[in-house]
């Protein structure tokens, strides 16, 4: 899977994430401070969110100090469905009824295990087709 992967700060949390989805196979875009020594929540949001839209990446994972800004500004992106999720069954939620693309998670309150768990979760989980039609009616 493509993956674009954003934040506005690198972390080891940040690094361990990446260095999992590589492991995994999938092929990951780093973007804001992952890729450039300084960025703004709002602009990685945005970036990693429209590579999600215009179909440069297939899903996205987001981070920033409290996942909340980074969710908020990748929202504002038509056709992202971007979901704070704290744990693994919050993201096969998000997948399962709301077919989250971008999952965002909090470099401040995640740890490296769960943040592990989160992303597999959110990867491994289909979005249920009989749910289409609720999607529809938010976008």
């Amino acid at each position: 899977m493509r993956l674009a992967v954003g934040s506005d700060e690198r972390t080891g949390l940040t690094e361990t994430v990446v260095r999992h989805l590589r492991e995994c196979g999938h092929e990951v875009t780093l973007h804001g401070a992952l890729a450039q020594p300084r960025a703004d929540w709002p602009d990685v949001g945005r970036e990693v969110a429209e590579r999600v839209a215009d179909g440069r990446a297939d899903r996205a994972v987001l981070f920033c100090w409290t996942g909340t800004g980074v969710c908020i500004a990748a929202n504002k992106v038509r056709g992202i469905r971007a979901a704070l999720c704290q744990d693994a069954e919050t993201a096969r939620g998000a997948r399962t009824w709301n077919d989250a693309n971008v999952l965002c998670l909090s470099l401040r309150s995640t740890s490296e295990p769960i943040a592990r768990e989160i992303v597999d979760a959110w990867l491994e989980t289909p979005f249920d087709p009989n749910e289409a039609e609720i999607i529809a009616r938010v976008e």
